[in-house]
């Protein structure tokens, strides 16, 4: 008989049986008798069925019968309206009289069922068709099971089929659906329904479909632009099955990863840094899926760089490189004394060129960078070395018995000054510091040369400056006193003036003193007057303490007719310290006592 069979409740069951015994013993007559769950009389078991009898247990009464003709050794069971205490072991007994009685090992486990099984195949994977099958116990000549299938309009090229099958003695009638399996229907519920005609008997089974399919990137960020300090979070969202592994990576360096189906990058106090590519990677045994966005950091421009400062020889030519970088990317500019010299839009790198520098070229230059973000600048020089340039202020100046020659010239590196009389065969520097004096401004030496001597017709002198790249001469024009003395008028116009008044003042005083008229009258008389002189002759370079223009109050004490001063300012002499802005001057400065 069968191992194991099943039928559904409240309907039949056929346990097909065949036994055998010695054929020598010959019976007159067979019976048999089936026991449930013990095969062994003593235990007293339930009677399912006896041939000899109708005696049985009343959870039997009037449901079994046997099918088989116990003479042919055939001992096949039917149980009707089954209910489920009737789920157990049955055995058959062989009974041919007499001792020989014998209870058969081999059993059927019968089970009492009220839903149909629905088998699925082992894997079902999005894509590769897929085959379910409802089995249903078919062992009840009496009552023929129908199956349907329900929920399964909706599967992609679905297809059913019936047949029946016969395994181990016990029969089963089966339905197979074929279909096409998709993500979407992972989670579906089909159902498989048992109706049996006649009857009220409806018995269905369920299952969800577990669809395996590769993963798909549902949610992600898109491309993204942020300032720089900013909090960024990225989220990536998958669907796949089985649960896939998540990462997110920045070009080939993994960020964060994990097994679940939504992973998130969190980005604090973003940088420039971290500016780059950006993908969601998810990946399961099924296959896998990306997304990649690009995250650009939006920042100032940094502080520029310049390739050098430069030092360049005057006619060269010259290229400078001031290089930033920011996002988006900079203008840059360069400057000179607030003028731009070159300037690019929405590039990280700028050249100030000069196919030919000059020394108008040398100074300071700015480079500045700046986009909506800020702006940064960087200072460099550019140096140019040149030859020396005599400059248009170069000149002498000739008064009286002293002349003075200014030579003023412009060079890099610093240009060595002489002065040369070719008349007298002689040349002097600012070693011989007797005659000249040398001061130097940026690029400007000047020199002055002093000269305590008459000028004559043959006097010419040659302004000379030297330096590595070259040597300039150039012969000084002179100046006379007469437009120098014009040119003086002013200052010294007010001196004199002061000094006749101090005289004006001491005559009056003097003359109200005088009791006799006639005195006075004598003295207007008088042809040749003594003279006398208030001050003292002076060296050069001691006129803040001259004298001059004091009224002597020892010529007042005396019993002269007459007293009065008398002023020569022909004497005065220049100073030592004779400079080019001095002899500009629009007017001098003469203290007095």
């Amino acid at each position: 008989m069968p191992e194991h069979m099943s039928a559904f409740e409240g309907t039949c069951v056929v346990i097909p049986c065949r036994f055998s015994y010695p054929d020598e013993l010959r019976p007159s007559a067979v019976h048999g008798i089936w026991y449930f769950n013990s095969p062994y009389p003593k235990n007293y078991p339930p009677v399912v069925y006896k041939s000899r009898t109708n005696i049985v247990h009343e959870s039997y009464l009037g449901r079994t019968r046997l099918l088989g003709e116990l003479n042919f050794r055939n001992c096949t069971l039917q149980i009707s309206r089954l209910s489920p205490e009737l789920t157990g072991k049955y055995y058959f007994r062989g009974d041919l009289g007499g001792y020989n009685q014998y209870t058969y090992p081999e059993h059927c486990n019968l089970e009492i069922i009220n839903k149909p099984t629905i088998v699925s195949p082992p894997e079902v994977v999005e894509g590769t068709e897929v085959e379910l099958r409802c089995v249903v116990p078919d062992n009840c000549p009496d009552m023929k099971p129908i199956i349907t299938w329900m929920n399964h309009e909706n599967l992609a090229e679905h297809s059913v089929y019936a047949q029946v099958e016969e395994e181990g003695g016990t029969w089963s009638l089966v339905s197979l659906l074929k279909f096409m399996p998709s993500r979407e229907n992972h989670g579906h519920e089909l159902g498989c329904k048992v109706t049996y005609s006649n009857t009220t008997f409806e018995f269905d089974g369920f299952t969800s479909l577990d669809v395996k399919y590769p993963p798909r990137i549902l949610q992600a960020n898109s491309s993204v632009e942020v300032i720089q300090g900013s909090h960024v979070v990225l989220v990536c969202s998958v669907d796949s099955s089985p649960m896939a592994l998540i990462s997110w990576l920045r070009e080939d360096e993994i960020l964060h990863e994990d097994m679940a189906g939504s992973l998130t990058l969190h980005l604090d106090n973003i940088t420039h840094l971290q500016d780059g590519i950006y993908t969601c990677a998810a990946e399961n045994i099924y296959g896998k899926d990306n997304h990649s966005l690009a995250l650009a950091v939006l920042y100032a421009p940094w502080k520029p760089v310049v390739n050098a400062s430069v030092v360049a020889v005057e006619g060269e030519p010259v290229t400078i490189l001031c290089s930033s970088q920011s996002n988006p990317e900079p203008m840059i500019t360069i400057f000179k004394d607030k003028k731009p010299m070159a300037m690019g839009v929405y590039q990280n790198q700028v050249a100030l060129e000069f196919e030919s520098v000059t020394h108008e070229d040398d100074g300071e230059y700015w480079c500045t960078a700046e986009n909506q973000f800020g702006q940064r600048s960087t200072a460099f020089n550019l140096t140019v070395e040149f030859a020396p340039l005599i400059l248009s202020d170069s000149k002498c100046t000739a008064a009286r018995d002293t002349v003075k020659c200014i030579c003023a010239a412009k060079s890099n590196p610093e240009a060595v000054i002489t002065f040369e009389l070719p008349t007298r065969n002689v040349t002097v520097n600012e070693t011989d510091r007797e005659f000249v004096y040398s001061q130097k401004t940026g690029y400007i030496v000047t020199s002055i040369l002093t000269l305590q001597r008459e000028v004559d017709s043959q006097l010419y002198i040659v302004c000379s400056a030297r330096n590595f790249y070259g040597t300039r001469n150039q012969q000084l024009q002179f100046h006379h006193s007469n437009s120098l003395m014009w040119a003086k008028v002013g200052p010294v116009g007010a001196v004199v003036a002061f000094a006749i008044l101090i005289a004006v003042v001491c005559y009056v005083s003097q003359t109200r003193k005088k009791k006799s008229m006639n005195e006075s009258s004598s003295f207007m008389q008088t042809e040749n007057p003594p003279v006398a002189y208030s001050g003292d002759y002076r060296t050069p370079g001691h006129l803040e303490k001259s004298e001059y223009g004091r009224c002597d109050k020892r010529l007042l004490n005396k019993d002269l007719g007459i007293d009065y001063a008398n002023i020569d300012f022909t004497k005065l002499s220049t100073k030592d310290s004779y400079t080019l802005t001095e002899e500009l001057a629009e007017y001098a400065e003469i203290r007095v006592k």
